[in-house]
């Protein structure tokens, strides 16, 4: 039975289909009630038990390949008319070249991000793109009259009115990952979240209104500054080099207390000054902190209990310093001329 399926599938196959009639003498011979494939389904029944599902499988994989060919050429000669269709071929043509594709840098550089951080024990959180205005700005402790929820920042899908939490809108970090893992888990609690974010800012060199993050959230008894400053060190070290220069500097946010900011020696100038780091030879890298105790009691996590840190970087900046790209609109242009260069990384 095999041999016969593998002689009809090799006749099917060399069928030559030039007009409607051709074509109705290949459905009545093989994909007809009365034709080859309907008789060999008819004959399964005398193959032995212990062989007839391998049989089976191999007759609907016969049936679906003549049906597959009928289907397109009968597109084709619909769409043909009364006229054949003949194929010619000018084997004199060069043959157009298959190019391997490459991973683009800011996939590479966030799959590094990933690999450093799991190293240390933390592990991945995804959640949606599309939030309401709890997740993103309530439960991080954001007033209801700070200057981030209005729309020069942020990009609101629908205004509810009345209470502010209830507005939806697409987030402006994955913050509001960190938010639903606090939820929805007990500590102790590591993981970091990588994903898109969205903010109404004007497109430059330097900003962009589409981007990406990765944050950090580390919850557990008796956590204290010195290991978020350990974390981001081993993390700076890993990302740019065992030479980079690391430095801390105070900050606020309204989720973390006390903030500071991460800054790392500019990889494009060498500390000399350029565009990128705004000609001061640093380049900010990260915001951090100690999760706020009110963030804490809002997720419903004991504040006297547990302590935290968190931390959020851009992708895209960790990138353009990694391979010295000065303007981050190179990141979504798919201009191959960029993206050929990081074949092989």
């Amino acid at each position: 039975m095999v041999d016969k399926i593998k002689e009809i599938q090799q006749q099917i196959a060399d069928f030559q289909i030039d007009n409607k009639e051709q074509l109705e003498q290949f459905r009545i011979a093989y994909v007809g009630r009365k034709g080859v494939v309907a008789d060999l389904f008819e004959g399964l029944k005398n193959v032995p038990q212990e062989d007839r599902r391998a049989v089976g499988q191999e007759l609907n994989t016969l049936k679906n390949f003549a049906q597959h060919k009928f289907d397109e050429f009968q597109v084709i000669m619909e769409a043909a008319g009364d006229k054949s269709v003949a194929f010619e071929f000018d084997l004199t043509l060069p043959n157009i070249p298959f190019e391997n594709g490459t991973i683009h840098p800011l996939t590479s550089v966030k799959a590094r991000i990933i690999e450093i951080f799991e190293k240390m024990g933390f592990n991945v959180s995804d959640g949606p793109e599309i939030e309401s205005d709890f997740y993103n700005f309530t439960a991080l402790n954001f007033p209801e009259n700070h200057p981030a929820r209005e729309m020069q920042d942020t990009f609101f899908i629908e205004k509810k009115g009345g209470n502010v939490a209830d507005d939806i809108l697409l987030r402006t970090h994955t913050s509001n990952v960190q938010i639903r893992l606090m939820q929805n888990q007990k500590p102790p609690l590591r993981s970091i979240m990588p994903g898109r974010v969205y903010r109404n800012e004007a497109i430059s060199a330097r900003a962009h209104c589409l981007f990406h993050q990765v944050e950090g959230l580390y919850i557990d008894k008796n956590v204290g500054f010195k290991d978020l400053k350990d974390t981001l060190y081993h993390f700076a070290k890993e990302m740019f080099g065992k030479d980079t220069k690391v430095r801390y500097r105070p900050s606020y946010f309204p989720f973390t207390e006390p903030s500071a900011e991460i800054d790392v020696t500019c990889l494009i100038c060498k500390g000399k000054g350029c565009n990128v780091c705004k000609y001061t030879g640093w380049v900010e890298i990260a915001g951090s902190g100690m999760v706020d105790p009110n963030v804490l009691e809002q997720c419903g996590i004991d504040s006297k209990e547990y302590t935290g840190f968190a931390f959020g970087m851009g992708i895209e900046r960790i990138t353009m310093l990694k391979y010295q790209i000065k303007d981050l609109r190179l990141f979504t242009e798919n201009d191959v001329r960029f993206l050929r260069q990081f074949e092989g990384v």
